[in-house]
């Protein structure tokens, strides 16, 4: 947990296997609930806004396929605003040299069978 500023930072993975009992045509419904009381079990507040990306990535495959685990970060305000939006691992410059290195590599070896 890393403070800054006032607010505190933490990341889960919420299993949301739980949505299977219900209905197939309640499911994505269920685990947007699931992952508001998840919150508000584990950062102990009222106040629970969702990021429009992590709706999004929930929503993707429709009411009646949701993801069965979710990769969140919570962000808790000074003021106790919780703010639910998606973990995403940042990248480093290595990392990103070697995808783009990859990339160049298949595009030659791509090239190079069209040609043949």
């Amino acid at each position: 947990m890393s403070r800054s500023e006032g607010s505190e930072s933490q990341v889960f993975t919420i299993n949301l296997g739980r949505a299977w009992l219900t209905p197939q045509y309640k499911r994505t419904d269920r685990v947007m609930n699931i992952i508001r009381d998840f919150a508000k079990k584990h950062i102990k507040t009222d106040d629970i806004r969702i990021d429009q990306d992590l709706n999004r990535q929930v929503w993707k495959t429709g009411r009646r396929n949701p993801p069965r685990k979710i990769r969140v970060k919570i962000i808790k305000d000074e003021d106790g605003t919780a703010v639910i939006s998606l973990y995403e691992v940042a990248k480093t410059e290595s990392e990103e040299s070697k995808s783009e290195e990859e990339e160049k590599n298949s595009d030659a070896t791509s090239s190079d069978t069209k040609q043949i």
